[in-house]
Parts: structure tokens; sequence; C-alpha cells
């Protein structure tokens, strides 16, 4: 139990930071050589560069918050932990998310000397081509957490 409860809370720091957009915050969160790929698709491998394609983003563009709800955590070993989550994002100044920015977002996390760090993290678009009937219900589980 302890160790799901800190998986879920490396994802939910990771989320607190972006949403109060601290790029190094975000960056410090992954190993050495971690991963991030972007909604856009863009790729930052090591806490570095991490940090340089995020800090732009923070400095000249308003982010909108993280809503998100865990799905599911699998561990594939007691250092190895899969956490999928759902997320929708609250523009500034907004009361309702934004269901063209849905996302899945996939963790993978490492217990490296004692603490979870992030391996891999990437924030898949939820657009559900032709289906939009399965945008208004992500829509809706995420709705009931605002």
């Amino acid at each position: 139990m302890e160790q799901i409860v800190e998986v879920e809370g490396i994802y939910r720091q990771l989320l607190e930071a972006w949403n109060i957009r601290s790029a190094r915050g975000m960056a410090e969160l992954f190993t050495d050589n971690g991963e991030m790929i972007g909604f856009d698709g863009s790729l930052s491998v090591g806490s570095e560069e991490i940090f340089s394609h995020l800090k732009p983003i923070f400095e000249h563009h308003p982010t909108a918050r993280f809503i998100s709800k865990v799905k599911n955590l699998h561990f594939l070993s007691p250092d190895i932990a899969i956490l999928r989550a759902i997320a929708g994002m609250l523009p500034p100044g907004q009361s309702d998310i934004n269901p063209n920015v849905n996302t899945h977002h996939t963790l993978v996390a490492v217990k490296i000397d004692g603490d979870w760090r992030i391996k891999l993290f990437q924030n898949t678009p939820a657009q559900f081509h032709g289906r939009p009937e399965l945008v208004e219900h992500m829509s809706n589980e995420l709705r009931e957490l605002l």
C-alpha cells in the first residue's frame, strides 16, 4: 500500500509542478536519463533537457492547470511501476475543462536508492477521432473532480 501512495505521489508532484509552472520542479522528478513525451509529441531526454523544454513554455504561455484521475497502477517489480491516468486542463480564468486537450498520462516510475523517480512520462492526446461520445464521457469523469 505504501508503494502505491509513493508512486501516485510522484505523479501528483509532477502535476503540481506543472500547475505552479515550475520547470525545475518537474525536471527534478525525473531520472538522469528520464524521458518526457509532450502533448505535441516532442521528446525531451534527461532532467536538464526536460527543464530547457519546459522553461520557455512557462515563461511565454499562460498554461492551463491539470485535473487528473489515476485509472490504474501496476508494479512490474517492487522497484518499477506503471501508472496510467486521464487528465483534463482547466484554462486560466475558466471553471470548466477544455475537452479538446483531454489526455492520457502514462508514467513509468523506478525506485532508486529508496526514492521514486520518473523514467518516462507520456502525455497522449485523447481526441477519440470520430467518437465524440468518448470525449464527452472522459470530460464528464474529469468534471466530477472539479
